[in-house]
């Protein structure tokens, strides 16, 4: 983990420690290729349940994670992998952990002067110089892009082009913004940018993309806490994530 990486985890978990949870909060710490999926959730949540505020925090599932385990006040954790809750496993609940959520990884470019990548090993072209992705140490897409890319014997000869991202909504916007050739991305998060990104190809080689979400073990907010899971895995919830492009689990 580089400085600027641990500098923003320090950071988001002295925001979080620092502000009290109030009385009828429920702390939902989620990655951040659901942060237009759960926001969209807050509203119908709260007036389903009146006496709780929804207090959202998104960030690679990674960084999650260490916030959680520097202590941050959480109630409920949705995390893009399974590899993460695993590593949550004495933190969460694990009667409560259940998949909501799949999703597909994709390969982008820029829709501006974008070069014709329809294939990872076309990464190897000299024409590529930078790619964006995911840090495989915090970001689910990252890892499941690393896996991907080992799996075609890609990823050490693609590893001198790499622009690590902090979260897959960072390596997005690198793609966006042109300031990179290609980048590996959750198709969910593609399609929040169609104006700026074009998806050219759906990525294999990896395990199929699962999102688990639990309750904290040391939750206040328990009963609240298993409330909004239950609406996450509701029709109501389920109609939000398949609005943004998310499949069934």
């Amino acid at each position: 983990m580089n400085f600027k990486s641990l500098h923003t985890i320090l950071s988001l978990c002295i925001v979080l420690m620092s502000t009290p949870a109030m009385a009828g909060d429920l702390l939902v710490s989620a990655a951040a290729s659901l942060t237009n999926a759960f926001t969209e959730m807050k509203e119908p949540f709260e007036k389903a349940h009146p006496e709780t505020t929804l207090v959202l925090n998104f960030a690679s599932s990674g960084a999650l994670l260490k916030q959680m385990e520097q202590g941050a006040p959480v109630d409920v954790f949705a995390s893009a992998d399974q590899a993460t809750m695993d590593r949550a496993e004495k933190l969460i609940d694990p009667a409560t952990r259940v998949n909501f959520a799949g999703n597909a990884l994709v390969l982008i470019v820029p829709i501006e002067g974008g070069l014709p990548l329809n294939d990872p090993a076309a990464l190897k072209g000299k024409e590529v110089k930078l790619v964006a992705i995911g840090n495989p140490d915090s970001v689910p897409a990252g890892r499941y892009a690393k896996v991907a890319l080992e799996h075609a014997g890609l990823y050490e000869a693609l590893t001198p082009k790499f622009v690590l991202a902090e979260s897959v909504r960072q390596a997005l916007d690198y793609v966006a913004r042109g300031e990179v050739q290609a980048g590996f991305v959750f198709a969910t998060d593609a399609a929040l940018r169609a104006d700026k990104v074009k998806v050219t190809a759906e990525i294999a080689g990896h395990k199929p993309i699962t999102y688990p979400v639990a309750l904290l073990g040391a939750s206040r907010e328990k009963e609240m806490g298993q409330a909004f899971i239950d609406f996450v895995k509701s029709e109501e919830g389920q109609g939000i994530l398949g609005r943004f492009g998310f499949k069934r689990p």
